[in-house]
């Protein structure tokens, strides 16, 4: 019984394949996840995500807390996805060509909030990363709507009088 990919790839070209699992397949086995297991790491973390993200409206007017809550509430929502769709494949949707920039926006905002938060421990750094992080989030979710983007951004013009 082939134990993984490349056993199968072997048995096709007629080599027999070994009878202990190599490393790769061995690795790979210990990433695959029942859909029970699925569904409750999304649960863990999509609770886990939205209750830091609850706490971080309890702190608003403590920028340091509130931006380490808020990005990390960010964090275990993107994982909890992960587990529904698989991690690869969610990276794989997220760095697609055309949310690309959405992405590298959102996570470099992300980091640059806890950055400027933790590290800089700058109030107005921090509230412009807080405000690029949860523009970039909108506009990263927008990319999963068909039309979503155009659709808002027809909005905004028009409220704009462009």
């Amino acid at each position: 019984m082939p134990h993984g990919a490349m056993d199968k790839v072997k048995l096709m070209v007629g080599i027999e394949p070994s009878a202990e699992p190599e490393l790769q397949d061995q690795i790979e086995d210990c990433f695959q996840l029942s859909r029970m297991e699925r569904l409750y790491g999304f649960a863990i973390c999509i609770t886990a995500g939205l209750f830091c993200s609850f706490l971080s409206s309890l702190v608003f007017l403590k920028p340091t807390k509130f931006a380490i809550l808020y990005s990390l509430g960010n964090i275990l929502s993107l994982t909890s996805t992960g587990f529904l769709m698989g991690f690869w494949s969610q990276l794989k949707n997220m760095f697609k060509s055309h949310r690309l920039l959405a992405t590298l926006v959102y996570l470099g905002a992300m980091v640059a909030t806890l950055v400027c938060a933790c590290y800089l421990k700058s109030f107005p750094l921090t509230v412009v990363c807080l405000v690029v992080q949860s523009s970039a989030l909108t506009w990263y979710c927008l990319s999963y709507i068909p039309g979503g983007r155009t659709a808002v951004g027809a909005v905004f013009k028009g409220c704009l009088g462009m």
